[in-house]
């Protein structure tokens, strides 16, 4: 007779070992656990530790119980001005209730789906009741408190907590950023040419100043040299009656020398005169 266990025994055992290995599961630190039974829950499990279910008829779903991150993408929003930005947000959340998120989401990709529509709804509404400046000022702090309530009682129905919600960014869309960047070097040029205008007018009025001084300098001093000219002509003229009153034969003398040199300046100089000319009269001698 054969020592060797009967097949069917054997069976049995495996069938135990698998059994034992699918009644329990574990929960860590990170995750929470909802048991289901047939598709339907039955049970939650947020302690860490070892847990028990019943082995192929109860099955576990996990969830993260770490505080999540949502950044949806830039959205353009109209603001109470009229204005136009690109708000760039983000919220962080955390799954509160298992039971709740799988009977509403089923997954976390399904509920932020959700969330990023909350999300934008309470962007759009709180902003379009707010100024760009009021963006920029203070103020910024209470509009986020209220996108933060609003989002966090829908988010509620999902089983989800909001954290905090955040503007990352709030920038102008890309067709106005060129207009106004259009229109701030329009107004560059216009400040450019009123600026170069403005010079020349200066320009002018300097070269003018420049050339009405200059006129007036030249004047002063011709009427300094023609005062001058005449002091001297004064004193030549009594040096002169002086050397003649002294001897007027050697005042003629030099006066004829002085008209001899200016008359026959260079040597080819060719004068032409009678010889009884009073010019020559004092060559009288020299004939």
């Amino acid at each position: 007779m054969t020592k060797n266990p009967p097949v069917a025994l054997l069976l049995v055992l495996l069938l135990a070992l698998i059994a034992g290995a699918n009644s329990f599961f574990i929960v860590t630190e990170m995750d929470q656990a909802l048991l289901l039974q047939m598709g339907q829950p039955v049970r939650t499990e947020r302690t860490p530790g070892f847990k028990w279910k019943l082995p192929f008829v109860q099955d576990v779903v996990s969830f993260d119980r770490r505080i999540l991150n949502l950044s949806p993408t830039a959205e353009e929003v109209l603001l109470a001005d009229q204005k136009r930005l690109m708000v760039d947000a983000f919220l962080r959340y955390r799954i509160t209730d298992p039971l709740v998120f799988f009977q509403r989401s089923r997954n976390e990709q399904a509920a932020e789906s959700q969330l990023n529509t909350f999300l934008q709804s309470a962007l759009r509404s709180e902003l379009a009741k707010t100024t760009q400046f009021e963006i920029l000022s203070p103020k910024r702090e209470e509009v986020m408190r209220n996108i933060h309530e609003i989002v966090n009682v829908q988010a509620k129905r999902l089983g989800v907590e909001i954290v905090d919600v955040r503007i990352r960014g709030a920038d102008l869309p890309q067709q106005v950023t060129e207009n106004v960047f259009e229109l701030m070097k329009s107004q560059r040029a216009q400040e450019a040419k009123l600026i170069r205008a403005e010079g020349e007018q200066q320009a002018v009025t300097i070269r003018a100043k420049a050339d009405r001084e200059r006129t007036v300098l030249i004047a002063e001093a011709e009427k300094q040299s023609q005062i001058t000219r005449g002091e001297g002509d004064e004193v030549a003229i009594k040096t002169f009656a002086d050397a003649f009153n002294r001897d007027p034969k050697f005042y003629g003398f030099m006066r004829s020398m002085q008209a001899y040199k200016k008359t026959l300046a260079t040597p080819d100089t060719t004068l032409v005169v009678s010889p009884d000319n009073e010019f020559l009269k004092d060559f009288e001698g020299q004939r």
